[in-house]
């Protein structure tokens, strides 16, 4: 006996493997185009502290030339030597506000880009919506990590760039200038200017590594970049310790000013070989760390 009533409709309804995907997603749901690079990106950069912060960068240059308009030139020593050659043209004008912003200034920014991603989120309650909508969590640490890092990144392009046209409109177009009595120009000039940017970038590293694990942890961005500044001026104390002998190796930011080799007549790569090495050892745990610890936290409390 054929059926009747509602029965009649039941075979054109698809199949459920048509409703639903075999991992229970809805149809053409795909995880990793949930927030797009592009979208974060966009938001970040619509943040007042990442508009501040770039464009702190790009004020500098004139306050140091500014600085140095109405200062009174160093003495000559070796601890002064950078400064007395800041305004021997654009290069030395460059590679002395890389030396006096690497160690803090650069510090701060990297840990604010890296560690207010997440916990803003947190302080704002939007992070449980972005993980309900579902972006899983894998793929929003890795958005937030890889904008972050690319403004870090940004950032450490943009104030020698921009210092190195002021300087040379200030100061001319001169060649490098050693401690040493030396000089680098040409090609040679661009290829040490890039390197010791670029190992700046990778001991760095280290920083946003370390604010972004504190920023998981905390709700409160300030707590997350006060955190891992505080911890890296912690590292430089103990650095400053000589009594503590080889054990200061150990440290992450030991070998923070390695970059500096690339003033010598020829590059030395022992230290920012080593350097390297322990920045992105570090790094590799912390983030490790990080993971670890989101795909467990109970974001809903």
């Amino acid at each position: 006996m054929p059926a009747t009533g509602h029965s009649e409709g039941l075979e054109h309804l698809p199949p459920p493997s048509d409703v639903v995907s075999p991992d229970g997603s809805a149809p053409g749901y795909s995880a990793r185009r949930t927030l797009g690079l592009r979208v974060e990106a966009r938001r970040q950069l619509t943040r007042r502290r990442t508009q501040i912060s770039l464009g702190f960068l790009v004020v500098l240059p004139f306050i140091l030339v500014a600085a140095f308009s109405f200062g009174e030139p160093g003495n000559g020593n070796p601890q002064t030597a950078l400064v007395d050659l800041a305004t021997s043209g654009a290069a030395n004008f460059t590679v002395f506000t890389l030396f006096v912003s690497s160690g803090f200034l650069l510090v701060v920014i990297v840990a604010l880009f890296a560690g207010d991603t997440v916990a803003s989120e947190a302080s704002w309650s939007s992070l449980r919506y972005l993980l309900a909508v579902p972006v899983p969590r894998s793929v929003l640490l890795r958005r937030k990590l890889t904008v972050a890092l690319g403004y870090c990144l940004f950032a450490l392009v943009l104030l020698p760039a921009v210092t190195y046209l002021v300087g040379g409109v200030f100061y001319g177009w001169s060649p490098l200038k050693t401690p040493l009595g030396g000089t680098i120009e040409g090609s040679e000039l661009a290829v040490r200017l890039a390197i010791a940017v670029g190992y700046i970038a990778v001991s760095l590293l280290f920083v946003a590594a370390l604010a972004f694990l504190v920023g998981v942890y905390t709700d409160a961005p300030l707590g997350a970049v006060g955190g891992a500044v505080m911890l890296v001026i912690l590292s430089n104390i103990l650095d400053s310790i000589t009594a503590l002998g080889d054990w200061r190796r150990f440290l992450p930011t030991h070998y923070s000013l390695a970059w500096t080799d690339v003033l010598s007549s020829e590059l030395i790569w022992n230290a920012m070989v080593r350097g390297a090495l322990w920045s992105i050892g570090y790094s590799a745990v912390l983030l490790a760390w990080a993971w670890w610890h989101f795909d467990r936290k109970d974001i809903t409390s």
